[in-house]
């Protein structure tokens, strides 16, 4: 029986995303730099600051993201794991409607205000229509999270960034799913006049072959879909149940598996 491998997409064992709070008005210059490498992110916003001054006006939201992923961030920011329980699913749920009435999407994606939570809110969370939620630790590393409602960035860009980014981007061993995930805000930029930082790491880590360039949720869920194949018992075929193509290493053949059928294998 061969051994088989989950990948990312068309066989990749690499993955990159990158996650922003706050929305405020050099995200612009950030999502520029960005997509003019291929990469992508998230940006967490709060849907009842937006039209705060130095913020990204809820007109432009829409546009200004086109390609990365909105996700929320709570409605005011508070320290919510301080908040009582019915308020914090406020916070959330009202961020989403702005947020999603702005985008014309599901805002599925959370990361924690001044990084604050709890195992109560963590419980919370699913029923309220967040698959994953991203705290303020970093890990140093390139695991995949365990828990995905307490996702922790490798680095924060302020963090050995391009130390980080060689490392990962001379992984080789296809054994292993690796994933780098960068966090920060984009005023730090204007703030630690830094932008050469950001501009190096992206011209250095982007559009490479073997890396997965995508958003939070993308990855969320892509793996759930890579765990819900239906696999023979003796490993002959594989069924894929989900709405998403998801693609293997058997042996050493790369396979995909197109949504809702049954793929044989050799």
């Amino acid at each position: 029986m061969k051994t088989t491998y989950t990948c990312f997409p068309n066989g990749k064992f690499k993955a990159l995303t990158m996650s922003y709070d706050d929305g405020n008005q050099t995200d612009r210059r950030l999502v520029a730099i960005f997509n003019r490498h291929g990469i992508k992110g998230a940006f967490h916003l709060n849907g009842g600051l937006l039209d705060r001054p130095g913020r990204i006006p809820r007109e432009e939201i829409a546009s200004l993201y086109a390609g990365h992923e909105v996700a929320a961030h709570t409605f005011t920011h508070p320290t919510i794991s301080r908040c009582p329980l019915p308020m914090v699913a406020q916070e959330i749920i009202e961020d989403r409607k702005v947020l999603e009435s702005l985008t014309g999407r599901p805002v599925r994606g959370l990361s924690y205000p001044n990084g604050s939570h709890s195992p109560e809110i963590r419980v919370m969370l699913p029923a309220m229509g967040i698959a994953y939620a991203r705290v303020t630790g970093t890990s140093g590393d390139f695991q995949l999270p365990v828990d995905w409602h307490q996702w922790m960035a490798t680095c924060h860009h302020n963090n050995r960034l391009m130390e980080h980014a060689r490392v990962f981007a001379e992984l080789s061993k296809w054994q292993y799913l690796s994933l780098m995930l960068v966090w920060g805000h984009g005023f730090e930029f204007d703030r630690d006049d830094n932008w050469d930082l950001i501009e190096e790491f992206c011209a250095f880590i982007g559009h490479r072959d073997d890396i997965w360039y995508a958003t939070m949720i993308e990855i969320t869920d892509y793996m759930e879909a890579a765990k819900r194949l239906h696999y023979a018992a003796n490993g002959n075929f594989v069924f894929n149940p989900s709405a998403l193509e998801v693609w293997i290493r058997t042996g050493e053949d790369i396979v995909a598996l197109p949504p809702g059928e049954l793929v044989m294998l050799q």
